[in-house]
């Protein structure tokens, strides 16, 4: 970014060394569309930048002017017959991201953590509508998970079908592992809250079935805690069913939960990796 004041060279963001040649992005808040009214200023925003590269030894190879609106017919006229003229005059190839661009952007994988980050927080129905894929778990990768510390722990406790166990944890650590690398703080902080409520689930259920010698019904008692949460878990995180189950699984995996009483021996005698 440039700091808005009088030495911007007229460039609200570029991309580049401002010793060579850069690419500039534009941002003229026109709304509700842009009319021919708007020409002179998207003229002189060119022009200032032109000017200002010249005179600060850095070239523009890419001007790309950012409009949260779309251009009626006359303006869609007079830019595209500028945007040639400009192009073949300064040797520089610029490009419009109008409402349709930017939409179409936030929408595409590569724009998906900038979406989540920036419009999502303030959008919950729309964070509910799009939720996360449930993905199957391949032969090999389910078989890589035998060696797992959750499905030691779920064996131990007597049980046998571990299919959708094993979906459920390779689902939520899909998530996880995307959050983390992303670093979104808005999703970190999110995750860390799910983490927090569904380890609270598991630790009340814990101690009631220790205490009523029901260590058996612990896992459905949880299965069934975790239901109920789930709804109530940030919608940031766009997490279906599955993720929620599976993050639990996680808990187990990362020692810090278990499925029978002696979980911390089985937790500690159980190797890495």
């Amino acid at each position: 970014m440039i700091a808005a004041n009088p030495g911007d060279w007229g460039i609200d963001a570029f991309a580049g060394d401002l010793g060579g040649a850069i690419t500039v992005w534009q941002s003229k808040y026109f709304m509700p569309n842009t009319t021919t009214k708007q020409s002179q200023q998207i003229r002189e925003s060119l022009a200032h930048a032109l000017q200002a590269a010249a005179d600060n030894d850095h070239t523009i190879a890419i001007w790309i002017l950012c409009i949260p609106s779309s251009m009626d017919g006359p303006a869609a006229n007079w830019w595209d017959r500028w945007k040639k003229k400009q192009e073949k005059e300064h040797d520089i190839v610029i490009e419009l991201w109008d409402e349709t661009a930017l939409v179409q952007k936030l929408q595409s994988p590569e724009g998906d953590h900038v979406r989540r980050a920036y419009y999502e927080p303030f959008t919950p129905v729309l964070a509910q509508e799009q939720l996360r894929l449930v993905v199957d778990v391949e032969d090999d990768k389910a078989a890589a998970l035998d060696s797992a510390l959750f499905v030691r722990q779920m064996t131990e406790a007597g049980h046998v079908e571990l299919d959708s166990a094993k979906q459920q944890f390779f689902n939520a650590d899909l998530v996880a592992r995307e959050i983390v690398h992303k670093a979104v703080p808005t999703e970190v902080a999110a995750l860390r809250s799910a983490d927090a409520t569904l380890h609270g689930v598991w630790e009340m259920q814990f101690n009631e079935c220790s205490a009523e010698d029901a260590i058996k019904a612990l896992h459905g008692r949880v299965w069934r805690e975790v239901r109920s949460e789930h709804d109530k878990l940030p919608k940031v995180l766009r997490l279906e069913l599955v993720h929620s189950w599976g993050l639990v699984h996680r808990l187990v995996d990362n020692r810090r939960a278990g499925w029978v009483k002696h979980w911390r021996q089985i937790a500690s005698g159980h190797p890495d990796g």
